[in-house]
């Protein structure tokens, strides 16, 4: 179905992105009609949708399973103080469609099985892994194999980070597999390890840039490289990864 052409609100809502001559007022209107899946609503997630909605990437799907929790909002800035004890996913609804109203906001309950995660994966143009673990992380890649979708990952713990796009649309993108073998160490956890506030939202930011990039098919996404940042030092290295030919998620064989 065609998106509706901008009102005069609109227009001037996103007026500083349109005189972009990357965006213009077609990249715009392409961002208006995209949908992006945002599975988790913590340190990542939250700056994340913050930027996507604000940025007006007119329908997000919010995926989580939490609640709010005090020792959340140190980090997790897309909820406030009154809505501990709230579904993180309906905490960021509210918060979000605070800041943009245009948008369409879908919310699905976590934990998602196999066949909703991929049927909530298929349906959406982009997906931004923002969960904490290797179990999830390794689901959601399958899921945007399997559908073709383009994944935007990241992670921070302590003082560091990182964030890559696999889309194995591409016949030389590798995917999180890749990279990544399904025996990850579990402990290293934000909870056990500890995390500061602007380093994880610093990646959650950029998972949203990415996504945008993607979404409008401008610039140089992190497709088949690998950023790690490293905030003491403010040392920023960018990896080639290579797509592993014997993988046993994304082998072309």
């Amino acid at each position: 179905m065609p998106i509706p052409r901008m009102n005069d609100d609109q227009l001037l809502r996103y007026s500083r992105q349109i005189l972009l001559p990357q965006i213009d007022y077609e990249g715009q209107q392409r961002l208006l009609g995209s949908h992006a899946l945002i599975i988790g609503l913590g340190g990542l997630g939250s700056p994340a949708s913050i930027y996507l909605a604000a940025t007006g990437v007119g329908r997000l799907t919010l995926v989580d399973f939490d609640l709010v929790d005090l020792s959340n909002l140190q980090r997790q800035i897309v909820h406030r103080t009154a809505d501990v004890g709230r579904p993180k996913i309906e905490s960021a609804r509210d918060n979000l469609a605070a800041l943009n109203p245009d948008i369409r906001i879908d919310l699905l309950p976590g934990p998602l099985d196999e066949d909703a995660l991929r049927a909530a994966v298929r349906s959406s143009d982009v997906v931004l892994d923002c969960t904490d673990n290797f179990a999830a992380r390794h689901a959601i890649n399958r899921a945007c194999v399997a559908e073709k979708r383009p994944l935007v990952s990241a992670a921070a713990i302590r003082l560091e980070g990182q964030l890559s796009v696999f889309d194995t649309r591409k016949q030389d993108s590798p995917c999180y597999h890749c990279l990544y073998q399904e025996d990850g160490d579990e402990l290293e956890t934000c909870t056990r390890n500890g995390i500061l506030a602007p380093v994880v939202g610093s990646l959650g930011t950029l998972q949203s840039l990415e996504a945008i990039k993607v979404l409008l098919g401008i610039g140089e996404p992190l497709i088949g490289r690998l950023m790690v940042f490293d905030a003491l030092s403010f040392d920023i290295r960018i990896m080639k990864l290579r797509r592993d030919p014997s993988c046993t998620v994304c082998s072309r064989r």
